[in-house]
């Protein structure tokens, strides 16, 4: 008889692993990591980016996917590029352990 292994065991794996951020996360943090380097305020760097302070901190807080005019903006407000911030979050990625997938299949022992 043929022993099962699948959802349970990949659900014990599964919880114990930081799951890898959300693109949305990873750029809200570079975001503050950038505005704090810089010794600007939050309610100052959203004034600069013609944005509320509350929106600015739910996209820092990775709540919001902001557009990439937004993007724009933020970064404009910020004193850097689109290429300087999207290396800063692609660096952050990269730096968070990765867990594979796991599908919701069985797989089957024998």
């Amino acid at each position: 008889m043929a022993e099962i292994i699948g959802i349970h065991a990949a659900r014990d794996r599964r919880s114990t692993a930081r799951p890898e951020p959300l693109w949305r996360e990873a750029l809200g943090q570079a975001l503050r990591d950038r505005r704090d380097e810089k010794g600007l305020t939050l309610a100052r760097t959203a004034a600069r980016a013609g944005i509320s302070p509350q929106y600015l901190s739910e996209i820092e807080r990775g709540r919001k996917e902001p557009s990439s005019e937004m993007i724009a903006a933020i970064a404009g407000a910020l004193d850097t590029s689109l290429t300087q911030l999207t290396r800063a979050v692609t660096d952050g990625l990269h730096t968070v352990q990765q867990i594979p997938r796991v599908t919701n299949s069985v797989l089957l022992a024998a």
